[in-house]
């Protein structure tokens, strides 16, 4: 049984039809989201880089992962051999509306997608190895953040889970996910909540990763449901819920602006992949002759029709979302916009005061190594943006268009966040 305050907590943020044995499993997924047990050295949670007071991101450019402590700008490296080893490579994704039917890859280089193929239905780094019986795509992308050495494993062999994370060591008894599925049988107050909230655990031993990915999968699919922006009123009928510059915006997003083009649908996103000529920042994801870059989705597909293609994100809360891109190169929404007008112009002209990356002695020097000639010069040849023109007017009006996707409800999301979890560690940091 649930408590009675838990309860009110949580049924502030699901549908009313909503029944109890799916409460259960939703406030398990809450606990699991923000509980540090699910890390290597259990210093960082799914949540240390989603935050729902932080638009389910982590307001950073290029995050900072296991090692690091705090959250936002105020997230340091760590300290001596514990510290981090390298900003994670990627802007942490938001979470809104990821389990409707029309978003069908996740991650910025659609390395999780639906896929008949394999047994699982769906296509992941892990191929045929990707358990069974996980529920959705979210359910799939849970599964590897705590396979990352950077994410949440930790470093080389300073944990059991490192160490299997180094040896691509996923999934089975001797594993990453081996590990952490004995650590949640281990918890007693784990065990019980898992027994109420799936028909087929009766004991402690029958919890499996699938489980605790479902489990996460149920919380982010009803947590972070977006669907009441001003936006989405006035589509209903609503005449008043956007102001007068920002119906203006929606026609120029509409038309000569030609966002809709790739920001369609009722998420704005075409599920496709383009290359916008975004600049290079961090150290990449190893990829090129110098292991300095990040092909995005040609590290998918091996294609070099791929190269510097990365998935079109969705605009839902994007005042809450940014840094923007897919290495959060823009903090602001002007930034972006401004870029996207005209992409070759914002690669050559970029500078890093305009991504938000927190600062440590060991990313000296490290954060512009890729911001070079030879690399923009072949960003720059694969961009699949024309040139658009927009007047300093019709930006604002399209930056106050924009403002209209946000909801209110995760402006504070605090109710979203468990007082404890059952581990007892902390998640304040």
């Amino acid at each position: 049984m649930i408590t009675k305050k838990v309860l009110i907590i949580s049924i502030a943020c699901i549908p009313m039809s909503y029944g109890n044995f799916k409460v259960q499993k939703f406030n398990l997924g809450k606990s699991l989201f923000f509980d540090k047990i699910l890390s290597g050295n259990k210093n960082i949670s799914c949540a240390s880089c989603h935050n729902p007071l932080l638009g389910t991101s982590d307001r950073l450019s290029l995050g900072i992962g296991e090692g690091g402590t705090g959250l936002a700008m105020f997230r340091n490296a760590g300290k001596m051999n514990s510290r981090v080893h390298e900003r994670v490579p990627r802007n942490s994704p938001h979470l809104f509306n990821l389990s409707d039917k029309d978003i069908s890859f996740l991650f910025h280089d659609g390395r999780i997608s639906k896929n008949k193929n394999y047994p699982s239905g769906i296509l992941s780094p892990a191929k045929e190895d990707l358990p069974e019986g996980l529920e959705s795509l979210l359910s799939a992308q849970a599964l590897f953040p705590p396979t990352s050495n950077t994410e949440m494993a930790g470093q080389g062999v300073e944990n059991d889970i490192s160490k299997y994370a180094e040896e691509g060591k996923l999934f089975g008894e001797n594993s990453v996910w081996g590990v952490l599925t004995r650590r949640i049988r281990s918890n007693r107050e784990y065990v019980r909540m898992f027994k109420a909230s799936f028909q087929d655990i009766k004991k402690a031993t029958d919890i499996k990763e699938i489980h605790i990915a479902n489990a996460l999968g149920e919380y982010e699919k009803i947590a972070y449901r977006s669907k009441n922006s001003p936006y989405d009123q006035y589509m209903r009928g609503d005449m008043d819920a956007l102001s007068e510059k920002q119906i203006k915006g929606m026609q120029v997003f509409n038309g000569k602006g030609r966002c809709i083009e790739c920001h369609s649908g009722s998420n704005f996103t075409d599920n496709k992949f383009h290359s916008i000529a975004l600049p290079s920042i961090g150290e990449g994801k190893g990829h090129g002759d110098k292991k300095i870059e990040d092909f995005g989705r040609m590290g998918v597909t091996n294609s070099l029709d791929d190269i510097y293609k990365f998935r079109t994100p969705s605009l839902r809360n994007l005042s809450l979302t940014g840094p923007y891109g897919h290495n959060g190169a823009y903090k602001s929404i002007k930034g972006i916009i401004e870029h996207h007008l005209n992409p070759k112009k914002g690669l050559r002209n970029y500078n890093l005061n305009k991504a938000l990356l927190s600062q440590a002695e060991i990313f000296e020097g490290r954060d512009n190594i890729a911001l070079t000639k030879i690399i923009n010069t072949k960003i720059f040849n694969t961009c699949d943006l024309e040139v658009v023109e927009l007047s300093n007017e019709e930006v604002g009006l399209l930056e106050d268009f924009l403002h209209s996707l946000t909801e209110r409800k995760f402006v504070d999301a605090s109710h979203l966040i468990p007082k404890s979890v059952p581990s007892g560690l902390d998640i304040h940091d």
